[in-house]
């Protein structure tokens, strides 16, 4: 039974709106809903999201400082296409980071932690087989989160984030190849070794799946995406 306040009160969100815009689109570029070349407005994404242009215009800024926008000369804002160079350096970044955290997650990981892993892990599946890109990418976003925010190092979760804002737009390119058949993906996808290594609390091995499930998606990218010049 919840427990109930003495004047029947309920709590009041104290999380500012213009920082649920920020996460909100945050959450958007990182689970890929958020195309390369994309052009976003404030007022359309305002509208959207049921606030002001203010809040929406604030996030942009941020997200500008972060290379996860780029600004376009009509005020709008564009997300970046990135080079295949650019592209690897980032997967580069992303194997360090996230398999030091992956690392230190096993570690700390407890029973009720692994039961929610294990539920990302099997909708992540689900996903894949119903032929869903979009839910794919949702759920890939949440399954990997959900293993790195118990590393127990929030800088390295900020710099995990900040990394994926910039690349999870072009995850998408991971149905490339697989149109007709996205089930397919899961023989470049190795979250369930992932869990299995957890599950057996070793953490070298955990590191290592994590890292073959980066790599092995970024070198299909590379082979089946086109890419601007070299240079950016």
């Amino acid at each position: 039974m919840a427990d109930r306040t003495q004047f029947g009160l309920s709590a009041i969100d104290s999380v500012p709106l213009h920082e649920k815009v920020y996460l909100e689109l945050v959450r958007a570029l990182m689970s890929g809903q958020f195309t390369p070349g994309q052009k976003l407005t404030s007022r359309r994404l305002a509208k959207e999201l049921g606030t002001s242009d203010m809040p929406v215009r604030s996030a942009f800024m941020r997200l500008q400082a972060l290379r996860a926008l780029s600004p376009m000369p009509n005020g709008s804002v564009e997300v970046p296409v990135i080079s295949a160079e650019r592209f690897s350096q980032l997967t580069a970044v992303r194997t360090i980071l996230e398999g030091s955290a992956t690392e230190l997650a096993t570690k700390r990981i407890n029973g009720n932690n692994l039961r929610a892993i294990r539920r990302h892990s099997s909708e992540l599946t689900l996903a894949a087989r119903e032929g869903d890109i979009d839910d794919y990418l949702r759920k890939n976003y949440a399954f990997k989160f959900s293993i790195y925010r118990h590393c127990g190092n929030e800088q390295m979760i900020f710099l995990i984030e900040t990394v994926w804002m910039q690349v999870g737009p072009f995850l998408r390119n991971l149905a490339m190849g697989f149109e007709d058949d996205l089930a397919s993906i899961l023989d470049i996808d190795y979250h369930e070794e992932v869990v299995a290594a957890i599950e057996a609390q070793d953490a070298a091995r955990a590191r290592a799946a994590i890292v073959r499930d980066i790599e092995e998606g970024a070198a299909h990218i590379l082979r089946q995406a086109r890419f601007p010049g070299a240079g950016r």
